[in-house]
């Protein structure tokens, strides 16, 4: 089946039209037009070879929102025409304790990913920056929004990377939680933690968004730079969700958990950050955690949970021919908060062709 996508080819080249074959449908397959596609930080670490692990040619994109355009024979749960969503994944072992607690992000052969092929390595896979694709019944995804599709795709990887840590860790109301970092995961965060009932605190370095964090749904905002600040919440934190992708020292955040409550880090920076002062967790029995996204059936939950709430991204929305463009503002922190691409633009370069 032939798909027009854009494509690295290496490290070093920007993104462009590139065609390619998805499989035909099988029984268990489903195919879905994309009408939308957002851009995640691991799409530009993949293109760029940040991580040294892409297999090239490179077709990023996993928040996938598109219409449903064939079923295989054995497909019940979709039909033609509905809107759907694909995360992450798009397969793994199934065989696995992993896998079979419904984890599947946690797979011990690896999962395989909408693109970049499996985690240990095998076929390259092609993600969402294309006009198609097929995936297997099992990984597909529910929409339960009523509209506004474009905002709903970076729930498939932002929302999720944010839901899933605060629903493992039982963020309950009334809980006092902080968001460290104000990007296009702490964004969803503050969100998600808000609707569940937390009183979110949200740290930034940067004074200038105080206004934004307020909007989104913090009650209160700390410039993390400031020890005043800082000093007044030690020790009063059930949780605090770290999504900040970049190296920093997570002293300072430590020390304002309550004695046993956690600290976990979903952002992947591209150097380790400095170890955290091992008294400061022995004393207080504190944690320091680490999480990936969620299963398909968490996935799940966190779509029905935010259209419940009417919660979807903030975002802004470009051309795909304007994807490269878009890596550079996003590497400056410069969108409020997550590009989507409206893959109906892809046609300009079908046409060109």
């Amino acid at each position: 089946m032939k798909t027009l996508g854009y494509a690295a080819q290496n490290p070093g080249t920007p993104l462009a039209p590139f065609q390619f074959q998805r499989r035909a449908v099988g029984a268990n397959d489903v195919q879905i037009d994309i009408l939308f596609c957002g851009v995640c930080h691991s799409d530009l670490h993949t293109a760029r070879n940040e991580w040294n692990n892409t297999l090239y040619p490179s077709v990023p994109g996993h928040e996938i929102v598109g219409k449903v355009r064939a079923v295989g024979s054995n497909v019940s749960a979709f039909k033609v025409g509905d809107i759907a969503g694909v995360g992450c994944m798009v397969d793994s072992c199934q065989s696995c304790p992993s896998c079979a607690e419904g984890l599947e992000q946690y797979c011990e052969s690896g999962f395989t990913g909408t693109y970049n092929g499996p985690v240990f390595g095998g076929e390259n896979t092609f993600g969402g920056y294309s006009d198609n694709v097929v995936v297997d019944q099992k990984f597909v995804l529910r929409i339960s929004h009523t509209g506004n599709f474009a905002a709903v795709a970076p729930l498939l990887c932002a929302g999720i990377t944010t839901y899933s840590p605060l629903r493992q860790w039982n963020v309950q109301p009334g809980h006092k939680v902080g968001v460290v970092g104000l990007g296009g995961l702490g964004h969803m965060g503050v969100k998600i933690a808000a609707a569940m009932g937390a009183h979110v605190v949200l740290f930034t370095t940067s004074p200038n968004k105080r206004e934004d964090a307020l909007r989104l749904g913090a009650a209160e905002v700390v410039v993390s730079k400031n020890p005043d600040e800082m000093a007044a919440h030690a020790n009063s934190f059930d949780f605090i969700l770290n999504t900040v992708a970049a190296p920093h020292n997570l002293d300072a955040f430590l020390g304002l958990l309550k004695r046993d409550a956690t600290m976990t880090l979903v952002g992947a920076p591209d150097s380790p950050h400095p170890s955290p002062e091992v008294f400061s967790l022995i004393f207080k029995r504190r944690r320091l955690a680490g999480s990936l996204i969620g299963g398909i059936a968490e996935t799940q939950e966190m779509l029905d949970f935010c259209a419940a709430h009417g919660i979807v991204s903030d975002i802004e929305m470009i051309p795909i021919q304007g994807i490269n463009q878009a890596y550079e503002r996003m590497l400056k922190s410069d969108v409020k908060y997550r590009f989507v691409i409206d893959m109906a633009s892809l046609k300009d370069d079908a046409s060109a062709a």
